[in-house]
């Protein structure tokens, strides 16, 4: 991006375009705009069923667990070790899809999460497939 002004002796003005202002208002964007850049989230990747557009009136059947803020874990209301809870849910695992009640777990807030792993990671290895949680609202926040 050069201009020609004439022979270019020594006492004559330089018509070279400056260009190191552009580059740095270019810089100053570039990095505005990598930092209005939204982070990118770990999501979960959940297969959501359809809508239905006949809702029943009809409840569906299910196995209530629950973990109390002591890491106690109850199956329908009845204190249950982790073996107890593995049995049962081997037994329910065991039946087709379409047969399996749904479990809904609800932890309490102050359950330790590690307690809640077990419970999940035993649901998932006793092939259980339909699965909710219950009282999310009480932690929005």
């Amino acid at each position: 991006m050069a201009i020609s002004m004439g022979s270019g002796g020594e006492g004559e003005p330089m018509g070279d375009m400056n260009t190191t202002p552009l580059i740095d208002v270019m810089l100053v964007l570039l990095i505005m705009f990598i930092i209005t850049i939204p982070i990118q989230t770990h999501a979960v990747k959940l297969d959501l069923p359809p809508p239905n557009p006949n809702p029943s009136n009809i409840e569906p059947t299910f196995n209530q667990v629950n973990i109390d803020f002591l890491n106690t874990i109850y199956w329908n209301d009845q204190e249950v070790t982790l073996d107890q809870l593995r049995t049962y849910m081997e037994q329910v695992g065991r039946l087709p899809v379409e047969q399996q009640p749904e479990l809904r777990l609800r932890p309490d807030a102050l359950a330790r999460y590690e307690v809640v792993n077990q419970v999940m990671a035993i649901a998932q290895m006793s092939g259980i497939k339909k699965m909710g949680f219950v009282g999310n609202e009480a932690y929005a926040g």
